[in-house]
């Protein structure tokens, strides 16, 4: 009997010390469970400026299949994004909640085909009208009714390089001369990479200036998302390559084309422990770069630092600044959200 009350006393003595060092480490962080996204995790103190500590992320909307671009109207005080797979985009406002806004918006085709048909990134050109990244008709276009009355009458801006036919422009950006930089991915086409309509060996990054259209880099896999520097001096791609999920920097030479480049941020290890790949991005008035990557979105610094983390728990797409950026918005697969920025 005495052997049992030992015994019971020395299970005893464990338990409570297990329970001290599962008290200590959760004191300091070292054990606790991490949240449950979405959330913001914050790794430089550098974030709290533009982002408070303890800043919930909203979901505004959801049930879409995959959305993108999106893109802040600030006379209409609304959002519109892409949700690729129906072909349409869609409008979300405080007063009126989510709106079908255009359709069709990326295929306008009269026969039946598959693949990622709809509008990918959105943009307002100089004169503010509304610019498409168009898969299916693989197509740089210009809307041709208003904003506040949009009708699918589309003109087309740039469709091909050399006379064959682009691939599938993904996400653009204007400078502020009026020339228009874009990516040309493959996943607007019905078999990707394989299909037999691809009529260019590569994915290209361009620049169309003056209605010249120039290669400006023919090396990156999958270009995706991209975002000029605040001065304009550097240009920002994003490669959605889950072997190479790479942020590229490039610096803008004197006439107007682009060096070879350097790795602005690698985050090839977190491919497939988080969902996601490298994609779109925004650029803020102070530098920082917020850049959909795995996980949700990564904030960087312009020299490269990575700042924080908003978790969405989803593959995310693209990111934009709306409200006189004062919000960033999110889309995330059948997601819509937003953080509030000061």
């Amino acid at each position: 009997m005495k052997y049992l009350w030992y015994f019971i006393l020395c299970l005893t003595l464990l338990s409570n010390c297990q329970q001290k060092q599962t008290t200590e480490q959760q004191a300091d962080g070292s054990d606790m469970k991490a949240p449950e996204p979405p959330y913001l995790e914050t790794m430089d103190p550098a974030l709290d400026q533009l982002i408070r500590p303890g800043t919930e992320v909203e979901i505004l909307a959801e049930g879409f299949v995959w959305t993108e671009g999106p893109l802040w109207l600030e006379e209409e005080n609304m959002l519109i994004f892409s949700d690729i797979p129906p072909n349409t985009i869609y409008s979300w406002s405080e007063e009126g909640g989510k709106q079908q806004y255009l359709n069709p918006s990326g295929y306008t085709g009269d026969e039946q085909r598959g693949g990622e048909v709809g509008s990918n990134g959105l943009l307002l050109n100089p004169e503010g009208k509304l610019v498409l990244c168009q898969h299916g008709d693989r197509r740089m276009a210009l809307m041709n009714a208003p904003l506040s009355a949009p009708e699918p009458d589309y003109s087309t801006i740039v469709d091909n390089y050399q006379g064959k036919k682009l691939n599938s422009p993904n996400d653009a950006a204007y400078s502020s001369a009026g020339a228009l930089y874009f990516t040309d991915p493959p996943y607007g086409l019905e078999k990707n990479v394989d299909d037999p309509l691809k009529e260019l060996e590569f994915q290209g990054v361009y620049k169309l200036d003056q209605g010249q259209l120039h290669l400006l880099t023919d090396k990156m896999t999958r270009p995706n998302g991209i975002a000029l520097s605040v001065d304009e001096s550097k240009l920002y791609v994003a490669n959605s390559d889950p072997q190479s999920a790479i942020w590229m920097e490039f610096s803008i030479l004197e006439n107007g084309l682009i060096d070879e480049g350097r790795v602005f941020y690698d985050a090839t290890e977190w491919v497939g422990t988080h969902k996601g790949l490298p994609d779109g991005m925004t650029v803020h008035s102070s530098g920082t770069i917020f850049a959909t990557g795995p996980g949700g979105v990564w904030i960087f610094d312009s020299e490269g630092n990575h700042l924080g983390t908003i978790y969405t728990g989803q593959a995310t797409s693209n990111c934009t600044l709306g409200n006189n950026s004062k919000y960033l918005y999110i889309t995330a697969d059948m997601y819509l959200m937003r953080v509030a920025l000061i």
